[in-house]
């Protein structure tokens, strides 16, 4: 086959997609807003961009910066009297993040002085920019995929150094880049296909049952991987959420102190002394774990603490995984089995045997029918770092930080559909019909990850939890 058949399947794809975002989704008018954070700052961003931004700067400005050159400038306002001195970037379009002209104003981080020449772009005839339309506007103008677009935001979120440094590779289109390995594959297996349909007699190279599972092994091979890589990523960024469970004085707020590395959660002798849920973000490793300290499970004393109990199984309900914590003197009690019984089916959980200080044993993980116990002092740390590689394992944190891509749901959701097609494509081998058609249905959920195929409202709601002004 030609090169440019191959082009042909790539073609289709983006045409539907962007056939489906309204014009006006596309707007070329200008925006503007504060493109760096709330609060005072040494210096701060004013960002616009749309089409033909001259006749803004020269007025505000005096004249059109040379383009991609830092120039100073003082920004004035419709007297003519100075709002701010500092400096200005143009860039012209298409060489800009947006496509579009790009005007940066830099000055001072005040917010009155920032309002102020905001509202001046206001006048000039620009509105205020939507949460993340300068990035959709970059995505809608091929200078960003859409997976790309999303580490944009996934940059700024990201909440430990391992996830930063994956966000920032797949910013810099790895993950696309895998992406696209798969879908070429893909789709030089749908050209073999058709071509039997489409030139039944002609004489084109067949589509060989043996070559053809080849190939279809070798992508399921390679989907599987990126898919693994990816999941791995989606824990980088959401983080694993997990809920200190037990009986009222085991040590929850102990360990949850230990964990933090810093005094969070009040420690007394006195049973029922925590009665709100305490949270705090702690890393293993660069793996984010969203730990809740709850109160104690029992029949409780008072209505704030019955409140409190209340919570701690809201909370429960909503973790990924629990740490059922009971006290190692007296092992696992019959109102410790009643919690563990309670605890929904999905939440995964680990017994934590705390206060092994007091009855002499030694730290240990024991692997169960019913699953792990760590032995441990939360008061003296003994046996935490256990804990530690044990919640890594429950996380499910298995690759190396360099081989890792930041990764959402959707994406993980969309490469378990491709894989799902790939396994039907394979029972229909012998169905040239039947396998083509699993294999387009493959090739369009991998292309809802970088954008090729997307409907409308999907992009709404990617671009909607943006930062303004990015």
């Amino acid at each position: 086959m030609a090169d440019h058949a191959h082009d042909r399947w790539r073609e289709d794809r983006p045409r539907e997609a962007l056939s489906a975002v309204p014009a006006a989704a596309v707007g070329t008018d200008p925006i503007a807003a504060i493109a760096t954070a709330h609060g005072r700052a040494g210096i701060g961003v004013v960002r616009i961009s749309g089409r033909s931004l001259g006749a803004i700067a020269e007025r505000l400005l005096g004249a059109v910066p040379e383009p991609r050159r830092a120039t100073r400038a003082v920004f004035r306002d419709a007297r003519g009297a100075a709002i701010d001195d500092g400096l200005a970037l143009y860039f012209p379009a298409p060489h800009s993040y947006t496509g579009e002209d790009l005007l940066e104003l830099q000055g001072h981080g005040g917010p009155v002085v920032l309002q102020l020449l905001l509202r001046r772009c206001f006048e000039l005839g620009a509105r205020l920019a939507e949460p993340g339309e300068f990035t959709r506007r970059a995505f809608l103008n091929d200078k960003l995929d859409l997976a790309q677009a999303e580490a944009v935001a996934d940059v700024i979120e990201a909440a430990t150094e391992t996830a930063a440094r994956c966000a920032v590779r797949s910013l810099h289109g790895e993950f696309s880049a895998a992406i696209g390995r798969l879908v070429d594959q893909l789709i030089e297996l749908r050209m073999l296909a058709e071509a039997t349909l489409d030139f039944p007699e002609e004489e084109l190279d067949p589509l060989d049952r043996t070559d053809a599972r080849a190939r279809l092994e070798r992508l399921q091979v390679g989907l599987a991987d990126t898919l693994a890589r990816a999941q791995q990523g989606s824990l980088l960024r959401a983080g694993l959420n997990v809920v200190l469970a037990g009986q009222p004085n085991v040590g929850k707020s102990s360990l949850l102190n230990r964990l933090a590395g810093e005094e969070l959660a009040i420690v007394t002798p006195i049973p029922g002394t925590t009665r709100d849920a305490v949270r705090q973000a702690i890393q293993v490793k660069g793996v984010p774990l969203n730990v809740i300290d709850t109160a104690g499970l029992r029949e409780a004393a008072d209505e704030v603490e019955g409140l409190g109990i209340q919570r701690a199984w809201n909370e429960i309900r909503h973790a990924d995984l629990a740490l059922l914590m009971v006290d190692a003197r007296r092992g696992v009690m019959a109102a410790d089995a009643a919690i563990a019984s309670e605890l929904p089916s999905r939440v995964r959980r680990i017994v934590v045997q705390n206060k092994i200080d007091l009855t002499g044993e030694p730290a240990r993980i024991e692997e169960g029918t019913e699953g792990a116990a760590v032995f441990l002092s939360a008061k003296t740390g003994e046996g935490v770092e256990l804990l530690r590689q044990l919640l890594l394992r429950y996380a499910g944190w298995e690759a190396a930080e360099e081989s890792v891509f930041i990764a959402r749901e959707r994406h993980v959701v969309a490469l378990h559909r491709a894989g799902e097609r790939l396994q039907a494509a394979a029972g229909q081998s012998t169905a040239p019909e039947l396998l083509a058609e699993e294999l387009r249905l493959a090739q369009n959920e991998l292309s809802t990850i970088t954008g090729e195929f997307t409907a409308d409202d999907l992009l709404g709601e990617i671009f909607s939890r943006f930062c303004i002004g990015k």
